[in-house]
């Protein structure tokens, strides 16, 4: 029996995802004209894009308003309940609201429209009905609708919300395509976690100017260590007067130096420092300096232009701390 239990477990749940796949398949065969008038109100909403919904399809339309403000579309949830006891001094001119329902007869739904309506805020509606108030009401409508929820009883909000998730989605990656929101747009939002780590270039995270060790091929080893010292990066790159680099020296050279006897008061840098040391570019992801570093078994890197001058170093203790693992 527990067998034959779990085994229609199984078959529920491949229904239930059938259902919601098929209802956010549906949606792709609907996309019309109003899907561009969508996007084009909400590309020239000059305040803040005011998301709301209520019960199930509220939490989907939190989800929608934080991609978004992730996205570079400022944007918010508003409860609609709380909107209409004190909260829609939220809305101001110049704002586009966001609604979804899937009935499009929500009574909490439809009381904030009047008041939106009255303030000449432009409505996006995600509506499960186009005969609904909300839909007839609304500036723009996209359908929603599903055939049926994957709930067995056609009851609890499944397809339905997928489908309205899909749609916003679809508006975000849209909106943010017309734009032209970059990859460094979306890492300026994600600044913490694995996420934004991932997104960080070389050039965020280097040394430059004052903070880079630096000596040219000539100097002493001894004022290699007075400058490796005074940087505290355990290393010193050796630059020629043009900037084109000449390699670098790390603290674990001056040990080996130190056991070979060498005479740090005579002894030019240039003539036992690492002559190819491994570079990086600035616009490279920060994750590849860290995999490149991990992998050479190094604890830092020289960012170096197209033509081999020195621009920076990066760190592996840098990379650490924004948690690339």
């Amino acid at each position: 029996m527990a067998f034959r239990g779990l085994a229609l477990s199984r078959d529920i749940a491949r229904e239930v995802i059938e259902t919601e796949a098929e209802a956010v398949r549906a949606l792709a065969a609907r996309l019309d004209h109003r899907f561009d008038q969508a996007i084009e109100l909400l590309f020239k909403t000059r305040g803040r894009v005011v998301v709301s919904g209520m019960g199930k399809s509220g939490i989907v339309c939190r989800k929608i308003a934080a991609t978004l403000a992730s996205t570079g579309t400022p944007a918010f949830f508003l409860h609609p309940a709380e909107a209409i006891h004190g909260d829609l001094g939220a809305l101001v001119e110049g704002d586009t609201v966001l609604v979804a329902s899937t009935s499009g007869e929500t009574v909490e739904i439809l009381r904030l429209m009047e008041y939106v309506k009255r303030l000449g805020i432009p409505v996006l509606a995600l509506a499960g009905a186009l005969d609904s108030t909300l839909a007839r009401a609304a500036d723009v409508t996209l359908d929603v609708s599903v055939a049926r929820e994957a709930c067995r009883m056609n009851l609890a909000p499944t397809a339905s919300t997928a489908a309205t998730l899909a749609m916003g989605d679809a508006l975000a990656v849209a909106l943010y395509t017309r734009r032209g929101f970059q990859p460094e747009d979306f890492a300026r939002n994600h600044p913490g976690g694995r996420l934004g780590s991932k997104l960080v270039r070389v050039a965020d995270v280097m040394h430059t100017g004052t903070a880079l060790p630096r000596v040219g091929p000539e100097a002493s080893l001894r004022e290699a260590v007075v400058e490796m010292s005074a940087k505290t990066l355990g290393m010193t790159a050796v630059v020629a007067a043009d900037g084109a680099i000449r390699g670098v020296l790390t603290d674990g050279d001056v040990r080996r130096l130190i056991q070979k006897g060498a005479d740090f008061a005579t002894t030019p840098v240039g003539s036992v420092a690492s002559a190819s040391p491994v570079l990086i570019a600035r616009d490279e992801p920060a994750a590849k300096a860290l995999a490149l570093m991990e992998a050479r078994h190094i604890t830092s890197l020289l960012v170096a232009d197209g033509e081999g001058r020195l621009e920076g170093v990066v760190q592996i203790h840098d990379l650490w701390r924004l948690q690339m693992f």
